[in-house]
């Protein structure tokens, strides 16, 4: 747990949940919010995502390395 590259991929994967359940939360209620930010939370989840992705195989990579 004290790795520092677990950290950040637990970060980035928390990251990815609080805008999932933002974009989720946003499109149950509707309204003026959803119309104006659902796209660009879905994008930046999508983002998000993608790095937290890289994340969890750079340190599986490590780790198997014996490097990290």
């Amino acid at each position: 747990m004290g790795d520092p590259l677990f950290v950040i991929v637990v970060l980035a994967v928390l990251a990815v949940v609080a805008v999932l359940m933002l974009g989720i939360g946003g499109f149950a209620k509707g309204g003026a919010f959803n119309a104006k930010y659902s796209n660009k939370l879905m994008r930046l989840r999508i983002l998000l995502q993608a790095i937290a992705v890289i994340l969890i195989l750079l340190y599986i990579y490590l780790k198997r390395q014996g490097g990290a």
